[in-house]
């Protein structure tokens, strides 16, 4: 379940980022760049959330639809059929496919890159902020380069890095991990609600780190801070520093 809760977790933390400023996913339209585990599930999360995904993408090509992605489809192509991203044109034919396009030129509210590292380059950074784009979260490893995170900071982007954003993976493994050393099961909306609840911990803790050291707003800043004193403070208990 670890690349599924990555993108769950992922789109909590944006979730977080727009409540921050008085907003949601609601009524906004995302793109989601890969098509699988992770941008599945970020599909999900994202419609279950009121906001609608509009493109998704492979190493051939973009599809768009401007009706918002069907999940079912996408889950039988991907994750029973492993057909391309393409396929999807032949169950909804409303929907374009762009051979060799850049998902980063389709005009979002919310960009979620999920697919591979330095996949937002400078200049798509420039043209997502320019097609009014408020907020971006990381899904994938390092999938923006330094110049793309520039662009978003200086644009007042709400930007989640993967560091922060990218952590559902990893908490849903110390849940699962949890329930094995208390011979427990709990059930998929249990283990959601904590997610969720991790994600806005981490959220908040990035959110405070920034403010306290003089970068309101810069979830970059306040994650690198958070972790820092974490492990400091981890290493304090153990006595090696």
């Amino acid at each position: 379940m670890r690349t599924e809760a990555t993108g769950y977790g992922c789109t909590y933390f944006v979730e977080e980022m727009l409540k921050g400023k008085k907003n949601s996913f609601k009524g906004k339209k995302a793109v989601v760049s890969g098509s699988g585990n992770v941008a599945i599930y970020t599909l999900e999360k994202i419609h279950q959330l009121g906001g609608k995904v509009i493109a998704m993408s492979d190493s051939n090509g973009v599809v768009v639809d401007e009706k918002g992605f069907n999940l079912e489809t996408i889950k039988q192509l991907k994750e029973v059929e492993r057909r391309r991203i393409k396929d999807y044109c032949d169950y909804h034919k409303h929907a374009k496919y762009i051979h060799g396009g850049n998902i980063w030129d389709v005009p979002c509210d919310v960009a979620m890159p999920s697919a591979t590292q330095n996949e937002i380059t400078g200049k798509d950074a420039k043209k997502l902020v320019k097609n009014g784009c408020i907020a971006v979260g990381e899904g994938a490893n390092m999938p923006t380069t330094p110049e793309g995170v520039q662009v978003f900071l200086s644009a007042g982007v709400l930007f989640g890095p993967g560091k922060a954003a990218n952590a559902g993976g990893v908490a849903t493994s110390a849940l699962e991990m949890q329930q094995n050393a208390g011979r427990e099961a709990w059930g998929f909306e249990e283990t959601d609600a904590k997610l969720h609840q991790i994600m806005r911990n981490v959220y908040q803790l990035c959110f405070e780190a920034a403010e306290e050291f003089g970068s309101p707003g810069n979830f970059v800043v306040g994650a690198n801070i958070a972790g820092f004193i974490k492990v400091a403070r981890a290493m304090t208990a153990h006595g090696l520093v």
